[in-house]
């Protein structure tokens, strides 16, 4: 097959490709110049609407593709063919050869690049990667790309009013748990940890939200986990046994037990850390003209003064423009700022919605309504080392509430436990 050649390439198609795009195109990218190389059939997307409005019982999400997430322009496909972007879908690279600069892909097909940016991702962790029995059934899903929720949309049409375990208690425990009941759905949550979210939540925390799902109808199952699945004749799950001795019924099971970044095509070439691609402040990773942004890239979080992985949306956007920025100013021996990222993560279920910005360590202090039955449930936590605010996370705040935790959370005044439980929302204010 004949060589295709590009002066850059992004390997994935995910939110950080979508944001490194339009980088581009704001850097002044010439057509021909740059290429998408992605294995998923649609133009860069934004990842987390598929475990909130994509599967909404009345249908899917509007303006699905990047940037809309950070409300920016809608990026079509049409958007990359004017700007002269090639995209290259339903292409899998499965051999990259950083010394030679070449990809190669599954149908081996041969793409040179004088300059790459990583963006690959994650890839979530099976249950049949642990020797689950039958974790192979019909109807047991995962949620990572847009087929797997065109799959579980199917699935949801097909089981109407039926029976579904949510395997995991963390990011997509929560909201597809929330989500199938929107859709009806009879629900149980299983997962070994004493309260969900805990990787985040503190455990007064999580005692509102499983409060608040169970008032909802979801039946939260804590400290076990699935160890079989039995099925009907056709192949489809039929129930899910636990480690505990319980038998679930289930007409669809659905996955979240974790991650992993999607680094095996880089191994042995690239210098890694913490499960990350390691990397400077700029995303340049150990090999010259190679980046690495998202999910796969370990970088120094120059708040705390050590290095880190974050798999979170607002990373992989900020990550993505940052990396682009750095690759032009090099090119024009111009400098830019060092990355300084604030963490940030965020979830919105039922008529849930919260924010947490900062580190979650130290001591901590709840104020505000955590009455999983309150009418207004709004309530948050600070955390506080040091003396000084490291972190705070609010529920059912409004937009300015919000920006004030971030700045708290950035600036980390110095406070006490008293003083913050006494004023709650109101200190972080008055910041």
């Amino acid at each position: 097959m004949a060589e295709k050649s590009f002066k850059y390439v992004i390997v994935g198609g995910g939110v950080a490709a979508g944001y490194a795009a339009r980088e581009f195109a704001k850097q002044g990218v010439k057509p021909g110049e740059l290429a998408i190389i992605s294995k998923e059939a649609v133009a860069p997307y934004e990842r987390p609407a598929l475990s909130k409005a994509y599967l909404f019982p009345e249908g899917k999400l509007p303006g699905f593709h990047v940037c809309v997430g950070s409300g920016g322009e809608r990026l079509l496909p049409e958007w990359y063919a004017e700007k002269g972007i090639s995209l290259i879908l339903s292409t899998e690279i499965v051999k990259a050869d950083l010394a030679s600069k070449t990809l190669v892909s599954a149908a081996g097909e041969s793409f040179k690049y004088q300059t790459l940016l990583i963006a690959t991702g994650s890839t979530v962790l099976k249950l049949s990667d642990f020797g689950v029995k039958g974790a192979d059934s019909k109807n047991i899903f995962y949620l990572r790309e847009i087929d797997d929720a065109d799959q579980l949309v199917e699935a949801l049409k097909a089981k109407k009013n039926g029976k579904a375990v949510i395997v995991g208690g963390g990011y997509i425990g929560l909201e597809l748990s929330a989500v199938l009941r929107l859709n009806n759905i009879e629900v149980n949550m299983v997962y070994p940890e004493p309260w969900c979210m805990p990787r985040l939540f503190t455990e007064s925390i999580a005692a509102f939200y499983e409060g608040y799902y169970k008032n909802k109808g979801v039946n939260i199952i804590k400290g076990t986990v699935a160890v079989g699945f039995d099925t009907h004749p056709n192949g489809e799950v039929k129930s899910v046994q636990l480690k505990d001795g319980r038998v679930l019924d289930a007409d669809i099971v659905v996955v979240g037990v974790g991650a992993r970044p999607l680094t095996t095509l880089f191994k042995g070439q690239v210098e890694e850390d913490k499960g990350g691609i390691k990397t400077d402040a700029f995303f340049k990773t150990s090999v010259p003209d190679v980046y690495a942004v998202g999910d796969v890239a370990t970088f120094p979080m120059k708040m705390y003064n050590d290095i880190r992985r974050v798999e979170h949306v607002d990373h992989s956007r900020k990550s993505a423009e940052q990396a682009v920025k750095a690759i032009f100013a090099s090119e024009q021996g111009k400098s830019v700022d060092e990355y300084d990222y604030l963490p940030y993560f965020y979830s919105r279920a039922f008529d849930l919605s919260w924010q947490f910005y900062g580190d979650n360590v130290g001591e901590t202090v709840l104020f505000g309504d955590s009455d999983p039955s309150s009418a207004t449930h709004k309530f948050g936590q600070y955390w506080i080392k040091d003396g000084k605010i490291v972190g705070a996370f609010l529920e059912s705040g409004t937009p300015e509430e919000n920006k004030a935790i971030a700045k708290v959370a950035k600036v980390q005044p110095a406070a006490t436990l008293d003083q913050l439980a006494e004023e709650g929302i109101s200190f972080a204010s008055k910041i």
